[in-house]
């Protein structure tokens, strides 16, 4: 089949009759529920996005001729980066980087995940099977258009105890028996962005099982599963979504892209959709190379656009109400200095792409570490800047209502006009996106996930740490072998070392 439209996407969704739990009521259809209809449709936009930007968001299967989506493409050279990249930044703009967890997240993953099929097979080929099972089902997904949704995360019972699942506990997902043809599942995970939406759940791994191997073979899993499967259970957090007029609203009634709780109860996944099953070494390794420089390029283009909106907001803002004080510019090059920093690690990374093994091309992962650490701060920063620039005017912006009534609409235009003649509906309207990009339920929802869904910033930061100073891998790296070799040079200075 190929690429799809919004609308046959929509139509899949009809199709799919999930368990899925909003509030007090278990949904039917998601295209139609008050909660789900704008953000169903929202994601539609996406699909019907790499039609209108066909030259950038469209490639031909390799195998079959079909058109299918950019993302799916498994790189192979500096040029193919810079391709999907292009891609990549037409799909954010519908959504100025605000819904995470697009189709193009998914399909840049498992197109690296089948680019390194290798790591996945694990040593020997003793994973052969999964990891062909793995291959097979990324032509699948580019081919079928499929939207997934992913969960990586055990659910917190006790932090005493640590994150990680321990042998025989029954919250973490495990596998609990198999029959000729599937094994079966019980327990959860967390969080699946995006589940409304998605016509399939993927399970790969989140973070290393920790311990001894024995005893932790069943939690080991990695596997792909239609939504509507049995005993697949899915509880969404309450809904940001406001109806109304859009004007009121604009991203909460378009953009809130849902999480959900995910919970098996004794689900049976078909042994052909799992790739990984029982074997600790394969979970612990597969993730630890290639999988986030290569989904970096998609998450930080993504964070970009979102903070290019921000800039773009900000400054508008600035013009409604002629704020040209030293504060606020100070703020504005506050928020551009993330704007560019982000611009030029991202650039670099792929100018700097090489091999990853097996002839596929990863960007340079040595600016996006960095990035990967400091935008779970930047972001969060720039709703801040907003609302410190915006101050009292976020939330002094008269409606759409107010500004239809007749009576009330003249009163508006007289005492809440703007700068420089600007109309009291146009600044109304700039303020109230801010409010609702910075400071409404859907606004707190995303500072909650820039903050944490690549991991904390502490953690990253460690991670940073451990990998100059080799203690993960054993070998050093160029940062720490270089900046030693400075030091050395210096204290031979002073004479050190000659007794």
């Amino acid at each position: 089949m190929g690429a799809r439209t919004g609308e046959q996407y929509l139509e899949g969704l009809k199709a799919t009759s999930r368990e899925l739990w909003l509030g007090s009521e278990r949904v039917g259809d998601v295209t139609e529920h008050p909660a789900l209809h704008a953000a169903a449709h929202s994601m539609a936009r996406v699909f019907d996005r790499q039609f209108e930007c066909a030259d950038d968001c469209l490639m031909v299967d390799p195998e079959t001729g079909e058109p299918i989506n950019v993302s799916h493409l498994i790189p192979r050279s500096r040029d193919d980066l810079w391709r999907r990249h292009r891609g990549l930044e037409r799909i954010a703009e519908i959504s100025v980087g605000l819904m995470g967890r697009t189709p193009d997240y998914k399909n840049v993953t498992f197109a690296g995940f089948a680019g390194r099929r290798r790591e996945w097979a694990g040593p020997g080929e003793r994973n052969a099977r999964g990891a062909d099972n793995l291959v097979a089902f990324q032509k699948r997904l580019r081919r079928n258009d499929i939207a997934l949704t992913h969960t990586i995360v055990h659910p917190t019972v006790d932090k005493r105890k640590g994150d990680a699942p321990r042998p025989g506990d029954e919250v973490p997902l495990h596998k609990v028996g198999e029959t000729a043809d599937s094994i079966i599942l019980r327990g959860a995970r967390i969080l699946a962005t995006s589940a409304p939406f998605a016509d399939e759940l993927v399970v790969y791994p989140g973070f290393p099982l920790t311990g001894r191997p024995d005893g932790l073979e069943p939690y080991a899993l990695s596997f792909a599963v239609p939504m509507d499967t049995p005993g697949l259970v899915f509880l969404c957090r309450d809904s940001y979504a406001v109806g109304g007029d859009a004007f009121d609203h604009p991203l909460s009634s378009n953009f809130d892209e849902q999480d959900a709780f995910v919970m098996f109860d004794d689900v049976e996944v078909p042994k052909e959709n799992v790739f990984i099953d029982g074997d600790v070494g394969v979970y612990n390794s597969v993730m630890r190379l290639a999988w986030w420089p290569n989904v970096m390029q998609q998450t930080t283009i993504r964070a970009l656009t979102k903070l290019e909106f921000a800039y773009g907001l900000a400054s508008r803002m600035t013009r409604a109400i002629g704020d040209t004080s030293d504060l606020t510019a100070d703020m504005m090059g506050e928020l551009l200095t993330y704007v560019e920093m982000t611009r030029s690690g991202l650039l670099l990374s792929v100018e700097h792409a090489r091999d990853y093994g097996d002839g596929v091309w990863f960007p340079d992962e040595r600016p996006l570490a960095p990035l990967r650490a400091t935008l779970t701060q930047w972001i969060p920063r720039a709703f801040e800047i907003l609302i410190l620039i915006g101050s009292h005017n976020l939330i002094a912006a008269p409606s759409r209502g107010m500004l239809d009534d007749e009576r009330i609409h003249g009163l508006v235009e007289r005492y809440m006009r703007g700068a420089d003649d600007l109309d009291a509906e146009s600044r109304s309207a700039v303020f109230r996106l801010a409010w609702d990009f910075c400071g409404s339920a859907l606004a707190g929802r995303h500072a909650l996930y820039e903050r944490f869904y690549l991991g904390s910033a502490a953690r990253n930061r460690k991670v940073l740490y451990w990998t100059a100073e080799g203690t993960m891998s054993g070998t050093p790296g160029p940062v720490l072998a270089r900046g030693d070799a400075l030091v050395e040079a210096m204290l031979s200075l002073g004479g050190s070392g000659r007794r």
